[in-house]
């Protein structure tokens, strides 16, 4: 920047903006929707607002109107700040770096990059995609840093089980354990120092054991037919030690300087029906985008099997419902379960290829629904009052209609129907304000 050589400053910031997308942003969603706390939410906001304020002025010599439209969007939430992005002061270097957790991050990202060809390298050889979608059990990450690993299982670890998509991850510090080490000298370096002594230097080399590539790494030197060889002559190839009775296609490993992740590639029959669940959220959630909804509309989403049995959809469904409701925000409801004046937003029918699976998925406005027996009772046995009451029910504005029932600690009285008698309607016991709602109520019974 000093010498303003923008062909050199350009290509940094982009990689910078690019991780704070992919990698801050992205990893850290549930945090800055506030799912993981209000005051955990305060933080991630704050940093990730610093950030973009900072990168603001950082752009600014050369996007300055890109920069201004952003920085106007910026100073609404900060009291007495420069009017324009130009009348700022060009950011300072921070004296305090956090360089345990930029190193670790680093080699956290290396991991995931490890992780995903180990899965595109499996889809090749069975001639079928695996994708991140596809959950696998176990993660075994290989590294000699003890303190990396704390990191990686501890802080780092949600982050890398969420990306990867992996039930667990296994720390190792034994770099042998894996491995096996093999020697292989420089051709590019020794060839024209050696001369003819390359043949045997090269035999030898290739004959040295476990134990000898150990010391040559630790002492830095040794001598071959009478050449003394230095860590830049000679390169330590790792290459991965399979554990019996395991094929490439159930455990496989790839390796980058010290870092070596292993997976475990074997399915069963909850991954596959893990890895359903994830396809039918994923549809849901590009359903809703689609539908042109925001994050807080409330809808319910209703489910139909196109081409299984009910046994396979329920078992899927069942074995993943916590799963499926903590990602959708309500359960996921069979279609038999749809009220008759339910309003459908939008529907769609999906194919999973991987699973050979077709689905339909319903976006519907939340729906009241009735315990029909209970509100005879409040009218005695009277089908037509109580008929009155659902329409009326039916006519008022859902949200109107939920905060009176909070407001009255689940009742309210029906006292403006005409020629009707009074009656307190309870919620749970004579209505549920959704589908939802019924079901639990039915299950927690």
């Amino acid at each position: 920047m000093d010498e303003y050589r923008l062909d050199t400053v350009v290509p940094l910031l982009l990689e910078f903006l690019d991780n704070l997308t992919n990698i801050y942003v992205r990893f850290n969603r549930k945090r800055l929707k506030g799912r993981t706390g209000k005051d955990d939410c305060h933080t991630a906001l704050s940093t990730l607002y610093n950030v973009l304020l900072t990168s603001c002025k950082v752009m600014t010599p050369f996007t300055p109107f890109f920069t201004e439209t952003l920085y106007q969007n910026l100073r609404k939430v900060c009291e007495g700040s420069e009017e324009s992005i130009h009348y700022c002061s060009y950011p300072q270097e921070e004296e305090t770096r956090g360089e345990r957790i930029e190193k670790s991050v680093t080699s956290m990202k290396k991991i995931i990059k490890l992780a995903r060809n180990i899965r595109n390298r499996k889809g090749d050889k069975l001639q079928e995609q695996l994708p991140l979608k596809t959950p696998l059990k176990e993660m075994i990450v290989v590294h000699p840093d003890a303190e990396f690993l704390d990191d990686i299982t501890g802080k780092l670890k949600q982050y890398v089980l969420d990306e990867l998509n992996v039930r667990s991850l296994v720390p190792c510090n034994d770099t042998l354990k894996y491995v096996s080490l093999k020697a292989v000298p420089d051709y590019s370096v020794l060839g024209k120092r050696l001369g003819k002594s390359m043949g045997i230097v090269t035999q030898e080399v290739r004959k040295m054991s476990h134990p000898d590539i150990l010391r040559f790494k630790e002492t830095k030197e040794v001598t071959i037919a009478n050449h003394s060889l230095k860590l830049t002559d000679i390169k330590i190839v790792r290459d991965f030690k399979r554990p019996d009775g395991l094929k490439d296609t159930e455990i496989d490993a790839a390796v980058d300087d010290d870092v070596m992740v292993i997976l475990d590639l074997r399915e069963d029959e909850s991954l596959k029906n893990e890895g359903v669940a994830r396809e039918i959220v994923n549809r849901i959630q590009k359903l809703r985008k689609k539908s042109c909804l925001e994050p807080t509309d409330f809808v319910e989403v209703y489910f139909e099997s196109l081409d299984m049995g009910d046994s396979v959809v329920q078992r899927v469904l069942c074995s993943q419902e916590q799963y499926i409701r903590e990602k959708i925000g309500s359960p996921l409801l069979h279609s038999t379960l749809m009220p008759p004046d339910v309003v459908i937003i939008s529907d769609e029918s999906f194919e999973l290829k991987e699973s050979k699976f077709s689905f339909k998925i319903s976006l519907a406005r939340p729906a009241l629904k009735f315990n029909e027996e209970a509100l005879l009772a409040l009218y005695s046995g009277d089908v037509k009052f109580a008929t009155r009451l659902q329409t009326y029910l039916l006519s008022r504005d859902h949200s109107n209609l939920k905060s009176e029932f909070q407001a009255g600690d689940g009742k309210i009285t029906a006292s403006c129907i005409e020629k009707l008698p009074v009656v307190i309607v309870i919620l749970g016991e004579h209505l549920h304000l959704t589908v939802g709602d019924y079901l639990l109520s039915k299950k927690n019974a």
